[in-house]
């Protein structure tokens, strides 16, 4: 194996761990969630006293959970992935579209960590009700996931060209399809 390939994989398997993390802090915001609103119920029908900090804590964590699984969803190839076109054609078009479609997620991400960090930089002065944070903590989700999307897209698209250095094609990986 050539030396640039074993570079391939090594990153591959922190960008791995990386994706896994993601994946953690995205069932442990579940889990809090899911436990705030058992809460919130058990507060407001049974003990009459409404919990009224749950629902933004809410809004809080599912703008994580879905701006970090979104950005697992393009490491993992699964996530704004129309294939129609692409698998249409040869493998020659294809491998180059596949590249073409990483450099566009790319770029996004990167126009999405941009923009997010505009908006975390307007919203510091601002705080979230109830919670007394900055609302800047519900946007640093879309900076993480900007940043991660053009990480995990952007690697990619240097390993397909690693690849065709070497006269391979990446491995794409197999999702099974259900019937």
């Amino acid at each position: 194996m050539s030396d640039s390939l074993s570079f391939v994989h090594r990153v591959e398997e922190w960008l791995g761990l990386l994706s896994k993390l993601c994946l953690i802090l995205c069932a442990v915001a579940l889990f809090v969630l899911v436990s705030t609103f058992g809460w919130l119920v058990w507060g407001r029908y049974v003990m009459n006293v409404t919990p009224t900090w749950v629902e933004q804590l809410g809004l809080l964590l599912v703008a994580y959970i879905a701006f970090l699984g979104a950005a697992v969803g393009i490491h993992e190839q699964f996530h704004l992935s129309v294939t129609l076109f692409r698998d249409a054609f040869g493998p020659r078009v294809s491998g180059f579209l596949r590249f073409f479609i990483d450099i566009i997620l790319a770029c996004f991400g990167a126009v999405m960590f941009y923009g997010g960090i505009v908006l975390f930089n307007f919203g510091w002065e601002t705080l979230l009700p109830m919670l007394n944070i900055p609302e800047s903590f519900r946007t640093l989700a879309m900076v993480t996931s900007g940043g991660l999307i053009f990480i995990f897209a952007g690697f990619r698209a240097v390993f397909r060209v690693i690849y065709w250095r070497n006269g391979e094609v990446y491995p794409d990986p197999i999702h099974h399809e259900e019937n």
